[in-house]
């Protein structure tokens, strides 16, 4: 579903003329620009260049004032355009709101970042060297617990049908023998934020959605922000349709629903390019969403390789060409894939791509275009 810190970086595909057949579509040329300038153009080169079927973005200055950027087509079999700001599904874009109830609740008193998982949840935490008394709720925020991901055992062709309760995902998991010991190094998992969403149902005695909801989207207005229902597999509002490859050289397929129980806590949620914006702004000033002491726990972050960038709880920092840094996460589903972030002047960008692609070189080039809308 996610590939191994894509969030970090992804030659360029060619892209093919547009194709109907049988169900199976190809990438097509990039549609009329809706703007301008650097960005567009980035937008325009990932269609063209990269093959992805669209790109949709929102660029936001330090003013708050808001552009919007398409290209490609919003559907390959009808050629209709890309709906401006549409609605995408965001992966694990959806681990920063999670980590931001925990770190509320944490605020509350009722959470100790600290804490054993297994005085949350005990006895669930169990494998092969794996063991719930040595992992703190930090460390599965952080990604420092060693845990083993669930997601490289899942077959992805399968998933728009199937659906997991949140504990199957940790019988995967925990399947699997950690070669990790907590606390030694960043390991990048989905797993974490399965627990992490079981610790919040524990602690306030209400289904994780309905807490995301409450203490943020409703909160600061996302109105186009949604934790999708059990078995809804639909996108409630106008989107791009987005497509996903059996193999790299494979046709593209139309994806868009899908069952995203697999993700949950760590990947579930639908939004769009000006709502991420917005949350991410928000976010980052104290007393917003979180109060300034976990505000800064959520900023400090641990190394991630020699990539330059730092994972805090939740939240990923990613240096700027111009300088400084940009605060976010990104993520990968069947069907989409999304990169962006703000800065702590106001600055913000998101992009969404309707596939994710199998070369990572796209990927890096999808994050110049972030990169160039926020030091532009």
């Amino acid at each position: 579903m996610r590939r191994k810190i894509r969030h970090m970086a992804l030659s360029a595909a060619v892209a093919v003329s547009v194709a109907v057949s049988g169900g199976v579509l190809a990438a097509p040329a990039a549609s009329a620009a809706t703007g301008s300038g650097p960005v567009q153009q980035g937008l325009d080169a990932l269609v063209r260049a990269d093959g992805v079927p669209a790109a949709l973005a929102t660029v936001q200055g330090r003013d708050g004032r808001a552009r919007h950027y398409t290209a490609g087509a919003g559907d390959l079999a009808t050629g209709a355009k890309v709906p401006v700001d549409g609605q995408v599904r965001i992966g694990s874009n959806t681990k920063t709101f999670t980590a931001v109830v925990v770190l509320q609740l944490a605020g509350e008193g009722k959470v100790d970042l600290d804490a054993k998982v297994d005085t949350l949840l005990p006895g669930l935490v169990r494998g092969e060297g794996i063991d719930g008394r040595l992992i703190t709720v930090r460390q599965l925020l952080q990604h420092t617990s060693g845990l083993p991901d669930y997601e490289g055992l899942l077959d992805e062709a399968s998933l728009r049908h199937r659906y997991f309760e949140p504990r199957e995902l940790l019988d995967l998991a925990f399947g699997q023998k950690s070669e990790l010991a907590p606390g030694a190094t960043f390991s990048y998992s989905s797993t974490n934020y399965v627990l992490a969403g079981l610790i919040v149902q524990k602690v306030t005695g209400r289904p994780l959605a309905e807490e995301i909801d409450r203490r943020i989207v409703r909160k600061i207005g996302l109105r186009h922000t949604y934790f999708p229902a059990v078995g809804d597999r639909t996108i409630r509002e106008p989107h791009p349709k987005g497509y996903r490859k059996d193999s790299a050289d494979g046709p593209l397929r139309d994806f868009t629903e899908m069952d995203p129980s697999a993700g949950w806590a760590a990947g579930q949620m639908i939004s769009t390019d000006s709502d991420l914006n917005r949350f991410l702004t928000e976010l980052l000033v104290p007393g917003r969403l979180l109060p300034a002491a976990q505000l800064a726990q959520m900023r400090t972050t641990v190394p991630i390789g020699d990539t330059g960038a730092g994972a805090g709880l939740g939240i990923l920092s990613r240096p700027l060409s111009c300088g400084g840094v940009y605060w976010g996460h990104g993520g990968d589903i069947p069907g989409y894939e999304t990169r962006g972030g703000a800065t702590d002047d106001g600055r913000a960008v998101n992009i969404a791509v309707t596939t994710v692609p199998t070369d990572y070189d796209v990927t890096r080039h999808l994050e110049s275009v972030v990169d160039t809308a926020l030091c532009g």
